[in-house]
């Protein structure tokens, strides 16, 4: 902010209109056009949205950029209209209110305007439709841009004809005399629903004989029943109704306005007021425009008519954004989707294969040399026999893959159960995204680790067992070797000590192989198990950066989003309670103008007077 020569200080930041020095207002006539473009503006709103308002903004914004590649588009059209419209009016001028005045034909709307005006400003009479086009009253300077983006030409800008200071009450009042909503003119209708979209409140004018029209309450009483703090509702022309008719009418219209889901402003809490009048008598009026002249002096309205879009918008994307239950994946579903893949990639059939391996070259170097040379028999029988070239069946590896596809169906299943439609779509579509391959994928890994079984470990006890096994076999042929020599009479005969030490290598050498086998158990057992963890641990590492990983990243990109839901839908009317102060919120105790009967009607059994 900088001071000017004449210490005037001016906003700077290209957001906040600027402020400059308020210039007198003119005397003008009723029917004096408004052709300032000065956006003469106090400081903007609420601090240019400053607190909870600002904070819900700002939450609505991340949602909506977050959201972008995973929502559709027109469920975030209408929070994109809503940052939109409050960036247009935080731009513009803060002291000013612009209350929408609207009705069905023949509702006595225009008549209603000309007596908050005093003067006759807009057409009357029994020619339908009267009201044609928009016609702007405002009863100080200031708010040519606000009728600018309302879109209302100068021609059809109006002055009261006090005007300026004389009715400071109404300082700061933008009064828009709006066409029939009902109009058989399809552009009146369009325009009325344009500026029902722009202005900060609305004073909906009923009479006796239209109050329960469907196209009023299905059309735009019940759509905008959350913006009741910002709304009015008249009943006009009780003048032709008696006493007991007025009462009656009166509590009717509460009622189906309850039914719409709009709030009645009473007994101390915010919504709607309910106000009966006689544009033609002048009774009812003067309430009216007190009730006015306090609603514009807060200068609040535009904050609680720009939350209650807020809470409409999210009230419209929360299917969007709301799970059921608690979505995620838990480390019990981590850990079956790395089961499955080990199942896949064949981790406990190789630890048990490297297991078998294991044992069976330890039985083989600690085997005696006779059964060692069985065994090199039958293996030289078997592949003499069998067909060498026999290769694994398609279906095995085609069963290996299927297996990979259901344990990423599964696992993404359950990391997209709960969450709404749109990010389980996106949670599913990035478990295929990285399940693309993750066969391939598992198959190199499972080359590049090397077959477990291929060359297992030797133990360094297993030389000392070979030593034995040779002893042993020396011993058989020493004895045997001694035992001919006495046959072939060459050395004394001596029969027990060639016997006893022919049966000690007989017996020594199974003796020194179930020794070998008896220790070989347990450390290939441990071979075989960390064979199988190794090969379990690489395919969940290549399960996880493929699948688990982009599951995860969606979920926090959800659970973020989530937040700035809960933070822009969680404060529902805090900024209209807590803006204003003490005396001043619209629907509060004492002074606020919800909390209080004005005027003839009384709640519970009211009399019109």
């Amino acid at each position: 902010m900088d001071d000017t020569a004449d210490g005037e200080k001016r906003w700077d930041d290209g957001l906040i209109a600027r402020r400059v020095a308020d210039r007198p207002h003119p005397k003008g006539h009723q029917d004096q056009q408004l052709t300032d473009d000065d956006e003469s503006a106090l400081p903007p709103l609420g601090g240019a949205y400053g607190g909870a308002l600002r904070t819900r903004l700002d939450a609505l914004h991340e949602l909506v950029g977050l959201s972008r590649t995973r929502v559709e588009g027109r469920a975030l059209a209408e929070a994109g209209r809503v940052l939109d419209e409050a960036a247009a009016r935080q731009r513009l001028s803060a002291r000013h209110t612009v209350v929408a005045i609207a009705g069905a034909t023949g509702s006595g709307k225009s008549s209603l305007f000309n007596a908050l005006a005093g003067v006759p400003v807009s057409e009357t009479g029994l020619r339908r439709p009267t009201t044609s086009a928009p016609i702007a009253l405002s009863w100080s300077e200031g708010a040519a841009g606000l009728l600018d983006r309302l879109g209302i030409p100068g021609r059809l800008r109006r002055r009261p004809l006090a005007g300026g200071a004389a009715d400071a009450e109404l300082q700061g009042l933008v009064l828009i005399d709006l066409p029939d909503h009902d109009s058989a003119v399809t552009a009146h209708r369009d325009q009325v629903d344009r500026l029902l979209g722009l202005v900060d409140a609305v004073i909906w004018v009923v009479d006796p004989e239209k109050y329960a029209d469907a196209a009023l309450h299905e059309r735009y009483l019940r759509p905008l029943a959350g913006h009741a703090e910002v709304t009015f509702v008249v009943l006009n022309q009780i003048d032709r109704l008696g006493t007991e008719a007025a009462d009656l009418v009166i509590d009717d219209l509460r009622r189906l306005l309850d039914e719409d889901g709009m709030a009645l402003g009473e007994h101390g809490e915010p919504g709607a007021t309910v106000l009966p009048l006689s544009a033609l008598t002048g009774e009812g009026v003067p309430e009216l425009r007190e009730l006015l002249g306090r609603f514009v002096q807060e200068r609040t309205a535009p904050e609680r008519r720009l939350a209650a879009d807020v809470d409409a918008a999210t009230a419209r994307l929360r299917p969007e954004f709301v799970a059921d239950g608690r979505p995620g994946l838990g480390e019990r579903s981590r850990e079956e989707f790395a089961h499955r893949l080990a199942v896949a990639v064949g981790a406990q059939a190789a630890g048990e294969a490297a297991e078998r391996v294991w044992r069976r070259n330890a039985i083989r170097a600690c085997g005696t040399p006779w059964l060692r040379l069985y065994r090199w028999y039958e293996r030289v029988r078997e592949h003499g026999s069998g067909d060498t070239g026999q290769v694994a069946p398609v279906e095995d590896e085609l069963t290996a893959r299927q297996r990979v596809e259901q344990a990423v169906r599964i696992v993404s299943d359950e990391a997209a159960r709960g969450l709404p439609g749109p990010w389980a779509q996106s949670v599913r579509e990035a478990a295929l995204r990285g399940a693309d391959g993750l066969p391939e994928a598992l198959d190199e890994l499972t080359v590049s680790m090397g077959d477990p079984a291929a060359r297992p470990p030797r133990p360094a006890w297993w030389p000392a067992a070979v030593l034995a096994q040779v002893v042993m076999t020396f011993l058989q042929i020493f004895g045997a070797l001694w035992l001919i020599a006495q046959i072939v009479g060459v050395v004394e005969p001596l029969l027990w000590p060639p016997v006893l030490i022919m049966v000690a290598g007989i017996v020594g050498g199974p003796l020194v192989e179930w020794a070998c086998a008896a220790a070989v158990r347990g450390p290939a057992r441990r071979y075989g198990q960390e064979a199988e963890r190794a090969l379990r641990e690489a395919a969940a590492a290549c399960g996880r950066a493929r699948v688990l990983d982009p599951i995860a990243a969606e979920l926090m990109r959800y659970r973020e989003v989530r937040e700035q839901f809960v933070t822009a839908a969680g404060a529902t009317r805090m900024a209209s309670r807590t803006v204003g102060g003490g005396g001043a919120g619209i629907g509060g105790g004492g002074g606020r103008f919800g909390g209080t009967r004005f005027g003839p009607a009384r709640a519970g059994g009211a009399r019109v007077r």
